[in-house]
């Protein structure tokens, strides 16, 4: 018997039968396999780019004090660092960068038992820097590199009169930016010499990967429905009921 399509009464989304759904269901798994498949792919040749040596050294200020890069591995021998958007005198962190921090303690509780540590910088004195921790309630390590070239260096600062120039280095090509701060992650392997050597930065979109609630909400017939990214994210302890 021929099925009659109809719509959903509020949405006007297409209504079929559970065969016909059970049809395009299978013609859309085909299509996650392949992107499962792709991704696979892209994590290998991650694994396999080239490594670049940190000749630089660097001093930041933490709540146990001052550490050196070497220091945040904490023993171990792989270091994510997340370039967290919050410069001096800034009243509070980037909602962006808060959305993403809010994934990132439970994760830890996994990913540091598979020999990985993690940090978050920002150039924002750590006085500024820990109040927002507290009221936000995260765990993670955060260092000020208030004093370094730390996050210029890996691009994810910017100097006023660079940016006044033209174009600068950012997500690995030249672009006109506004801001002097933009968000981003690097990640450094440690040898057993002492060696810290720069693996892989992302930044932009490349950061979807950390937001857990975003591959939730992919799965809703509404998806994320925005105009622009994160256009309806609020700090998490500024939703309204």
């Amino acid at each position: 018997m021929e099925s009659t399509v109809t719509s959903a009464p509020t949405s006007g989304h297409k209504i079929v039968s559970e065969a016909e759904w059970l049809e395009a269901s299978q013609k859309l798994l085909a299509r996650e396999k392949e992107l499962t498949r792709m991704r696979d792919q892209i994590n290998r040749e991650r694994m396999d780019l080239p490594w670049v040596k940190v000749e630089k050294s660097y001093s930041f200020e933490g709540e146990q004090g001052n550490r050196s890069l070497s220091d945040l591995f904490e023993g171990k021998s792989q270091l994510i660092v997340y370039h967290f958007m919050f410069g001096p005198g800034w009243e509070e962190g980037c909602p962006g960068c808060s959305f993403v921090s809010d994934h990132v303690d439970a994760a830890r509780m996994h990913f540091e038992h598979h020999d990985i540590a993690y940090a978050a910088v920002s150039r924002a004195p750590l006085a500024e820097l820990l109040p927002y921790k507290r009221r936000m309630g995260w765990t993670f390590p955060w260092y000020s590199s208030g004093g370094t070239d730390f996050n210029y260096d890996f691009q994810a600062s910017f100097h006023p009169e660079d940016l006044e120039k033209g174009t600068v280095l950012y997500n690995h090509t030249q672009q006109k930016l506004k801001g002097q701060e933009q968000p981003g992650l690097s990640v450094f392997y440690k040898e057993t010499d002492g060696t810290l050597y720069r693996t892989y930065s992302t930044y932009e979109r490349g950061l979807d990967l950390l937001i857990g609630a975003y591959n939730f909400i992919d799965l809703t017939p509404m998806g994320r429905n925005e105009e622009s990214p994160m256009d309806w994210m609020r700090y998490h302890d500024r939703y309204e009921d």
